[in-house]
């Protein structure tokens, strides 16, 4: 069964170049998460060195692995940009769906500071607290690089990954031919799980997927679930920042 498909038949968007029907479009949309997904297996490594005596290193250098993480992120972003044709920002001028992603994205953060269930939560909240970094105009920058990194690299690569590439690649055989908020049932489940196992709060990070996924559902266009994910990171930073609750990021 298949949810928001109109026809089974094979389906060839204008959109959509030539290269971007080949096997060279998904390089585009799997590199950036690819590269943030392994420099989190290498923080995580890191940490398990000195947590056992292996190795020395202080917290002020863990907290600036993020820059280094987000500029190299963020440049692979920028030099696939070209391939990047789901991305419409003229969809954000319909209000009406503006609007319902706007709200989306408080919601969800709503429910994220408030899921934070022991049962809901896997591995150890360390969070990134800038208030070990003494110098103020260093912590102040951090801090900068830090929501840049939240709120505008993670969801574009982030909603790149899961509901551009992934949804549409578990939906048909070739996903440049599936529509843009077309999936299956089972495409949808698998990337509201995958989603929330990405994140230590495992259950708020299942909550997310599925509203993305459900938003993407409703507007079909990726750049309103990047708003909706960029209000959501936006909100949470905010939120951290007032009450220190560094454990959030």
């Amino acid at each position: 069964m298949q949810v928001g498909m109109k026809t089974k038949k094979r389906m060839v968007y204008p959109e959509m170049s030539q290269s971007q029907t080949s096997a060279g479009a998904i390089a585009p949309r799997i590199v950036p998460f690819a590269l943030f997904m392994t420099f989190i297996g290498i923080d995580e490594f890191l940490h398990f060195l000195r947590n056992q005596g292996m190795i020395v290193l202080t917290d002020h250098f863990f907290l600036s692995l993020y820059p280094v993480k987000i500029a190299i992120v963020g440049s692979a972003l920028w030099l696939y940009r070209a391939a990047y044709v789901e991305i419409k920002t003229r969809d954000l001028m319909q209000l009406r769906t503006t609007l319902i992603s706007l709200m989306a994205g408080s919601v969800v953060f709503g429910l994220w500071i408030w899921m934070i269930w022991p049962f809901a939560i896997f591995g150890n909240l360390s969070g990134f607290d800038p208030s070990v970094f003494k110098d103020d105009s260093f912590k102040y920058f951090m801090i900068m690089i830090r929501l840049a990194g939240a709120v505008i690299v993670v969801p574009i690569m982030e909603e790149i990954f899961w509901r551009s590439f992934l949804v549409r690649y578990l939906t048909g055989p070739s996903f440049s031919d599936i529509g843009i908020g077309q999936m299956t049932i089972a495409s949808f489940l698998i990337t509201t799980v995958l989603f929330g196992l990405e994140h230590n709060l495992w259950l708020a990070g299942m909550m997310a997927g599925a509203a993305y996924n459900l938003l993407l559902l409703h507007a079909k266009s990726i750049a309103q679930c990047i708003l909706a994910h960029a209000v959501t990171n936006f909100l949470l930073g905010m939120y951290v920042l007032i009450t220190k609750q560094w454990f959030f990021w």
